[in-house]
C-alpha cells in the first residue's frame, strides 16, 4: 500500500514539473507540523527550493522547533493562484502540497551553504551584506531541511481548460 493517498480528483492533478516550477518561483507557504498536545501547528514561512528539498531558517527555539524535534513528518502548502469568482461560487485556484520529513541541519558546511542560498534568494547580488549578516547571525540561527517524499499540485478545471486552449493555439501557430 502506498503511504500517501491518491488525489481524488485526478484530472485536476498538475504534472510534477509544473508543481516543481511553482515551488521554484514561490517565496512562502504554510508549514504544517504536529504541535503541542498533538494539535496541528501550521505556520507561514519563507523558503527556498533546491533538488527535491525545501530549506527554511528559524530562531533557535520555539513552537516550530519543538514540533520538529517531536515528529519529523510534515507537510508544506503553497497557494500559487486564488482567483475568487463570486458569480460562480467558486475559486480558480492552483496549489501545491509537499509531504516529507523535516530535520534541523546539524552539518555546519550544509548550514552555511543553505544560509547563503536563502540570503541570495531574498536579497540577490548583495554578497558583502550577506556575508556580514551570516557572520553576525549564523550562530543564532537554525537551518531546517524538508526532504520531499510526495508532491502533488492541483488546479481548477477552468484553469486547466484555459491552459489547454492556449497550448492548442500555440501548436496551431507552429504548423
Amino acid at each position: 500500500m502506498n503511504e500517501f493517498r491518491e488525489m481524488r480528483r485526478k484530472r485536476q492533478l498538475l504534472p510534477e514539473e509544473e508543481s516543481v516550477a511553482i515551488l521554484q518561483k514561490s517565496t512562502s507557504g504554510t508549514l504544517a507540523l504536529l504541535g503541542d498536545n498533538d494539535y496541528p501547528y501550521a505556520v507561514p514561512i519563507s523558503y527556498v527550493y533546491q533538488a527535491g528539498r525545501l530549506y527554511f531558517h528559524s530562531a533557535m527555539e520555539g513552537h516550530k522547533i519543538d514540533a520538529i524535534r517531536k515528529c519529523s513528518k510534515a507537510s508544506f502548502c503553497i497557494i500559487d493562484q486564488d482567483d475568487v469568482r463570486p458569480e460562480k461560487y467558486t475559486t480558480y485556484f492552483r496549489s501545491v502540497i509537499a509531504f516529507g520529513r523535516i530535520h534541523i541541519v546539524e552539518d555546519e558546511t550544509e548550514k552555511l551553504a543553505m544560509a547563503r542560498m536563502l540570503g541570495n534568494r531574498y536579497n540577490p547580488n548583495h554578497d558583502e551584506d550577506l556575508q556580514k549578516e551570516i557572520e553576525c547571525g549564523l550562530s543564532h540561527m537554525l537551518v531546517i531541511r524538508f526532504d520531499i517524499e510526495h508532491l502533488t499540485g492541483k488546479e481548477a478545471i477552468e484553469l486547466m481548460k484555459s491552459r489547454h486552449e492556449r497550448n492548442n493555439i500555440v501548436r496551431k501557430k507552429d504548423c
